[in-house]
């Protein structure tokens, strides 16, 4: 219980109270305090008298503290807003404010402004049981996802809503586990196709991220170097997996051989590459590919190299977007002509992978994967652009947001907060695994330093996420408060533990994922000013 207490304080002062009641025989005379803590923290300034600000303004998201501290800051901007509100109110002789207590159609009363929750957590934090949130969760869980879908599949959303239902916790923690594991254990390979000297390799190493010369990159030359099917696994994820086909075109490669290639069912889409006019070859590709009922993507690559050789031939009528729209009505035309519908053409630059149609590449391919392998897809995903790590933090969110309804099943059963805890050990192996996500590893730090021409040590320090115990650090007397109500809770389980597991898992990674992404937007500006 979180209280507010107005008394006789200097002005600069608010005491916050945390509580923990409980109830003997459902009489509110047998109540029992068993736990209280009170802070005193400076008062933020007051709003001005013009028309007060909305609640969410003036407050930094609800996971920028961790702990008591957390919740402090959390409600305080909102209860100072409230009390504004209802000054103003008062003065103007207005009907009494309900911008605290809310009426949502078909959802009854929650508490949006001081809690800053959805509706669906509020309702699951405010005691409703899992058998009236089951008819909820699938319209809230779309909510969720990206505008390139969710990571779980619609028979695993069924299977958790049939499970809500019956109220179920073991089935339901099973389900979410299950889904997250099938998500993130899904295997991914790519089957790079086309001519021989293309840039197929090149290609791959764009994909991966890694340097020609790198450890684990896909060998270039100027002579045909791929003789045989390669696999390259992603240095991060191995369950990542791009083929490097032989190329087409040469003495050596023989057209049955490919065909027996496109009937693999191994891969999941192929990717045909050409770095000039859409050939027969590529249309026999195409073709056959098609015929089995494969998705494929036609990729012309050195389209730089185009446009230089056209702008130095022509340099008075050269303009960039008519011969880009040229090469890609040319490729258009030939795939039309093989009786391929809708077909996409992506223009790319194996040395400029953050230009032309990369970014559009990677973002198709994602919208088109089925459910349970995006996650794994979204993860090898260079951050080229702050679209795409807004992709990627909306993806890890969800991910967040499953998780954390798992915790909160798991903490009504007795005990199994214990089990299932996120102490300080664990939330530092969270950051950093966020952090390997967004390329913010020690490795990746080194590398942008390099880039930047400045220190290691700099970037860090003009980051917030690369020192843990900095970025949690929180008062010890509040964190030992907190530690010792959660153990209470843990051991009796119920409602009161849940709430504080939700609220632990949730806040805490979201803060963690909103830092990582937040450093890496930065870090990404700086490098293209640089």
């Amino acid at each position: 219980m979180l209280t507010k207490r107005l008394s006789a304080r200097p002005p600069s002062e608010t005491r916050l109270s945390l509580g923990i009641q409980w109830k003997h025989s459902g009489r509110s005379s047998d109540q029992k305090c068993l736990f209280s803590l009170e802070l005193v923290t400076p008062n933020m300034p007051n709003y001005p008298k013009s028309q007060p600000k909305g609640p969410m303004e003036k407050c930094g998201p609800p996971c920028t503290r961790c702990g008591i501290r957390g919740i402090k800051d959390f409600c305080e901007p909102r209860i100072q807003y409230q009390k504004e509100k209802i000054r103003r109110d008062q003065k103007e002789k207005l009907p009494k404010s309900s911008v605290v207590r809310r009426e949502a159609p078909d959802r009854g009363l929650y508490h949006p402004e001081l809690t800053g929750m959805d509706w669906f957590t509020s309702y699951f934090l405010s005691g409703k049981n899992f058998e009236q949130l089951a008819p909820k969760f699938v319209p809230h869980y779309s909510t969720l996802i990206s505008k390139a879908g969710g990571i779980l599949t619609q028979e695993s959303v069924e299977r958790i809503r049939r499970v809500f239902q019956e109220g179920n916790l073991k089935e339901v923690v099973e389900e979410i586990q299950e889904a997250l594991q099938k998500s993130e254990n899904a295997p991914l390979d790519v089957a790079v196709i086309g001519q021989s000297g293309s840039g197929k390799s090149s290609f791959i190493n764009a994909l991966l991220g890694l340097g020609h010369e790198e450890e684990g990159s896909a060998h270039v030359g100027v002579v045909p170097t791929t003789m045989k099917k390669t696999p390259y696994q992603h240095p991060k994820y191995p369950s990542v997996t791009f083929w490097d086909l032989p190329g087409t075109g040469t003495p050596n490669s023989l057209p049955d051989s490919y065909l027996e290639i496109v009937g693999d069912d191994d891969y999941d889409f192929f990717i045909i590459i050409s770095s000039s006019r859409f050939s027969s070859n590529d249309a026999l590709l195409a073709q056959k590919i098609k015929e089995k009922g494969k998705n494929f993507y036609s990729v012309r690559t050195m389209v730089d190299v185009e446009l230089h050789s056209e702008e130095k031939s022509k340099p008075i009528s050269f303009k960039k977007e008519r011969v880009l729209q040229q090469i890609r009505d040319d490729h258009l035309a030939s795939l039309s002509n093989i009786g391929v519908s809708n077909p996409c053409v992506f223009l790319v630059s194996n040395f400029h992978p953050d230009k032309f149609d990369f970014p559009r590449l990677q973002e198709t391919l994602l919208q088109d994967l089925p459910a349970h392998k995006r996650y794994t897809f979204v993860l090898q995903l260079s951050n080229l652009s702050d679209a795409f790590i807004e992709v990627k933090r909306v993806i890890l969110k969800e991910k967040i947001w499953l998780n954390a309804l798992k915790s909160a099943a798991l903490a009504i059963i007795p005990f199994m907060a214990f089990f299932s805890g996120f102490d300080l050990p664990k939330q530092e192996k969270c950051l950093n695994l966020y952090r390997s996500y967004f390329g913010l590893d020690e490795q990746s730090v080194k590398e942008i330093a390099q880039k930047l021409g400045t220190s290691v040590q700099e970037i860090k320090s003009s980051t917030k996420s690369l020192d843990f115990w900095l970025f949690v650090k929180n008062d010890s007397i509040a964190a030992k408060a907190m530690k010792c109500a959660e153990s209470f809770c843990s051991v009796n389980g119920g409602l009161r533990s849940s709430i504080f597991q939700f609220l632990k898992v949730y806040f805490l990674r979201l803060k963690f994922i909103n830092t990582v992404a937040d450093d890496v937007k930065m870090l990404l500006h700086k490098t293209l000013e640089s």
